[in-house]
């Protein structure tokens, strides 16, 4: 498929990248890892457990959604897009028709996830942080919701078919 930009987006914990790598793979388009191009002053706040504020994010969203907009051919990326206003800037950079697969799960589900995640920066203690600052997307978004909990290869397949039949 191509020109399209995909988003997925949620809290930490919910599965992002392994969405993103799938659906990447599924579609035949480029995954770019949200994640990597934090500056590293945002990487060692976050690691230290203190909350991005939007002053930290807004240079990290310019980047990921100019990573975004630059294959000709489209590009899916990892990015918690927690907040409308984020989204909005990662449309106004990226396009308008971006689709945002929102993934999101209960407070729980998230919490064990990133206690047994290996290697990971973001500190579990972060989370709730971030399920306060969570806008979910709203119905004029281009938004597809997903539940985490659902198994990744069925909820790939659902919503690689709702993204192919647009």
């Amino acid at each position: 498929m191509t020109g399209l930009r995909i988003v997925v987006m949620g809290v930490s914990g919910c599965g992002k990248s392994s969405m993103g790598e799938a659906l990447a793979h599924r579609l035949g388009l480029p995954f770019i890892e949200g994640d990597a191009l934090h500056p590293p002053e945002n990487v060692a706040k976050m690691a230290g457990g203190t909350p991005l504020t939007d002053e930290d994010r807004w240079p990290w969203l310019v980047r990921v959604g100019q990573a975004l907009a630059a294959p000709q051919g489209g590009a899916i990326a990892s990015c918690s897009s927690l907040k409308r206003v984020y989204r909005d800037m990662l449309r106004r950079e990226a396009g308008d028709d971006v689709i945002f697969v929102h993934l999101h799960g209960s407070r729980e589900l998230l919490l064990s996830r990133m206690q047994h995640r290996p290697g990971h920066f973001m500190p579990a203690s972060l989370l709730d942080s971030q399920l306060a600052t969570l806008e979910a997307p709203g119905p004029d978004e281009n938004a597809i919701p997903v539940d985490c909990a659902e198994p990744l290869h069925p909820a790939l397949e659902r919503v690689a078919a709702l993204i192919t039949a647009r």
